[in-house]
């Protein structure tokens, strides 16, 4: 065939690409922000590619998902690609892995910054062999020249630090929807570690030296120490040292053993001043609409026109309690001071970079004297004690300068200490015409907000913080953006056409418990309230729910998830059986991410029981396929969880549910089967699979309740007294 001389070589940028010039402006946000292709990839000699992503794995497949995407973009086998943990040492800046956007950001990062590798080498061993880089192909690394099989080199062989150490420039094109390379999807790569039981987490880490540590923490919100006999613990054998600063307590000692062992003996000696500061468990509703609220308009809409007069009108109200993350493993922090005053944590934190951010505010020392490592550790569901843990460890490592220290949260620290979820209360309104259209909603929300995550304040929020002799005020949760994601008022704008509607939120200025990020933040209660507002209004109108839901809902791929999951579900044959319901529920997850769709049968026999869940779910081009089943149905089965079971326990003075017994969550022998039907589209960018459930399955269960029983239960958890209650109030 003939061949093309070779171009010169560009030495800052790509070679052309699938596409044309997108330029500077056009680079994913991701990698805006971190444009440097050496920070996210690196060609080594060996035969791997070696990948960065300020993402961390959770647990959710997140490394199995970008490993995918960059093997496919540069042609390269699965297993040439190693994953490095996101470190503050090199990682790209991501913030945050939250919200469901690994694969949309970390992806659509590296899909760039693989297009521009490719094109660099692709230019790199165009120069070699004397050719033109339009006369090249890539097969599993080897860069050959098409029909002339003996001109070859590969990525290995030109591999040079060197030619990644440059900005993104936007002038190559990741490859079209399709055209990556063809293969199996690659396995779980978090997984075999896991199921074979080899150590995998940051609990099993041992560093030379270690030495370890529990804290006791105050035994309610407002407790404060007032004395503790530290000679008597520091007289146990294996204890290293007692820690005391202010009303922050720990013990470091030699093993495990000896830390439990004194951790009891602290406890008992401890003597603290606790105040009655929660309120009344029983009624949060009313506790939550008596604070004093910062308000604000989330979102209204005038009709353009005229609107058609209202023959009708509803009105209800929604809630739920505080939750728990509930983790199965305990949190955990690892960290190691040196004698120059520089610190090394080791944490499984969802964010390196906000810890190191809050921590130098903490321990009073430069960022540039820290470095925070990802390692995987118990599963996370947003802002669980990792951070804390985290912190807990830099304190008290710092007492013993040269022993690395691991701390340890118990089951009662995990249950009682760690960030909740916010409860909530949700007011709805809706008016409709004579058409049977609503044309008119008024949502409004009162709740703390829902972060309190590192980096995001002025001063520390770690459970830590307030309790140093030196330390900082409590601060109270705030809600991120809505252009972010929003907090307490995500999901409450409607999804679907209404004339007229007008969103209010209402945060709360008082936090009698920590609350921060719990996955899907206000997405969970504002569907669940949405969603069954909008069954009540079908049915008192004489209306199939799912015809309602059509006839306000223009969105094409909205429709077409609901649609899907109501032919599998036999939705317009079902026939009413004794006790037993189904009920839908269906929202966009943030208004700007996946589309899902949920139909759950339930059972009521004797106690409450979900038997079957069918999802139809829309996140866009489909990276890897079981990992976003995977997620579906985990989120899909903690929802069944926190509608059914779960809500914190507390009197006036202290969390009480600080045990699996006072907090039960879900068992296996309860989980139901599921059916999920992922409506890929691949000319469509990616969205996260991690959340969309939440919300449509809460409210698919309460409908569900309804068509089951007749009574409606508007706060969750929705068990037997409730329905009781609500049935005495009907």
């Amino acid at each position: 065939m003939p061949l093309r001389r070779a171009q010169p070589h560009r030495a800052r940028g790509a070679a052309g690409g699938a596409g044309g010039s997108a330029g500077m402006s056009g680079l994913p946000p991701s990698l805006k922000a971190n444009p440097r292709l050496s920070q996210w990839l690196a060609i080594r000699p060996e035969g791997r590619v070696e990948v960065c992503s300020g993402k961390v794995e959770l647990g959710q497949g997140i490394a199995t998902a970008l490993a995918a995407i960059v093997a496919g973009e540069l042609d390269v086998a699965v297993g040439r690609i190693a994953m490095v943990r996101a470190s503050t040492a090199g990682a790209p800046n991501e913030g945050f892995t939250a919200g469901s956007l690994s694969v949309q950001d970390s992806g659509g990062a590296l899909r760039q910054v693989c297009a521009e590798t490719r094109a660099i080498y692709l230019d790199a061993a165009a120069q070699r062999l004397e050719v033109a880089a339009g006369d090249l192909e890539v097969r599993d690394g080897e860069i050959r020249v098409r029909g002339v099989p003996a001109l070859r080199t590969s990525y290995w062989e030109l591999a040079d630090p060197a030619l990644l150490a440059c900005a993104a420039e936007g002038r190559a094109a990741p490859k079209a929807p399709g055209a990556e390379r063809e293969g199996e999807l690659p396995l779980r790569l978090d997984l075999p570690d896991k199921v074979m039981g080899r150590p995998a987490f940051l609990h099993d880490m041992v560093l030379p030296g270690m030495l370890y540590a529990r804290i006791a923490h105050p035994p309610s919100p407002g407790a404060t120490l007032q004395a503790v006999d530290v000679a008597a613990v520091e007289a146990l054998p294996g204890v290293v040292r007692v820690v005391r600063d202010g009303s922050f307590l720990g013990v470091i000692a030699e093993g495990e053993a000896e830390a439990n062992r004194a951790l009891r003996k602290l406890k008992a000696v401890a003597q603290w001043n606790e105040r009655e500061t929660l309120p009344d468990m029983d009624d949060l509703p009313a506790f939550l609409r008596a604070q004093p609220v910062e308000t604000s308009v989330v979102d209204e809409k005038e009709p353009a026109s005229a609107a058609t007069a209202p023959t009708r009108s509803f009105q209800a109200s929604y809630a739920r309690p505080y939750l728990a993350h509930a983790s199965i493993g305990p949190s955990c922090g690892l960290a190691r001071w040196d004698d120059g005053g520089r610190v090394e944590v080791w944490t499984h934190a969802q964010g390196v970079y906000p810890l190191l951010k809050d921590l130098a505010l903490l321990l009073r020392i430069a960022p540039q004297d820290i470095t925070v490592t990802h390692v995987p550790g118990a599963g996370c569901y947003g802002h669980n004690g990792a951070d804390d843990a985290a912190v807990d460890a830099a304190l008290l490592a710092r007492a013993v300068p040269g022993r690395p220290v691991q701390v340890l949260w118990t089951r009662e620290d995990e249950l009682a200490c760690a960030p909740f979820g916010a409860a909530m209360a949700v007011d709805l309104q809706a008016s409709v015409d004579a058409d049977g259209r609503i044309v008119d909603w008024q949502h409004a929300v009162w709740s703390n907000g829902h972060s309190m995550r590192p980096g995001r304040m002025a001063v520390p929020v770690f459970h830590a913080a307030p309790l140093l002799a030196d330390g900082f005020a409590p601060q109270v949760s705030i809600n991120v953006p809505l252009a972010t994601g929003a907090g307490a008022e995500r999901n409450s704008i409607p999804g679907y056409t209404f004339a007229r509607h007008r969103v209010v939120n209402h945060r709360l200025l008082a936090m009698p418990l920590r609350t921060s990020s719990l996955r899907s933040l206000g997405a969970h209660c504002n569907v669940f309230a949405a969603e069954c507002f909008m069954d009540e209004i079908a049915l008192a109108l004489g209306v199939d729910p799912l015809d309602f839901r059509l006839r306000h809902l223009d969105d094409a791929r909205g429709r077409a998830v609901l649609e899907h999951v109501a032919r599998m579900a036999g939705w317009r044959q079902r026939a009413k059986r004794e006790g037993v319901g189904q009920g839908l529920g269906f929202a966009r997850y943030k208004n700007n991410g996946a589309w899902c769709a949920a139909i759950a049968e339930v059972e009521t026999q004797q106690d409450i029981r979900v038997r079957r869940l069918w999802l139809a779910v829309d996140v866009g081009r489909v990276v890897h396929l079981d990992g976003v089943k995977n997620q579906l149905e985990g989120g899909a089965i903690q929802t069944v969880s926190w509608v059914l079971k779960e809500a914190v326990q507390f009197d006036r003075t202290r969390v009480t549910s600080e045990r699996w017994g006072a907090y039960p969550i879900l068992r296996f022998s309860e989980v139901p089967a599921i059916e999920i039907a992922v409506l890929d589209r691949p000319q469509e960018p990616s969205l996260g699979a991690g959340e969309p459930t939440h919300g449509p399955v809460a409210a698919a269960i309460g409908n569900a309740l309804f068509d089951a029983l007749g009574v409606r239960v508007r706060e969750m958890p929705l068990t037997r007294e409730r329905v009781q209650r609500a049935a005495l109030a009907a």
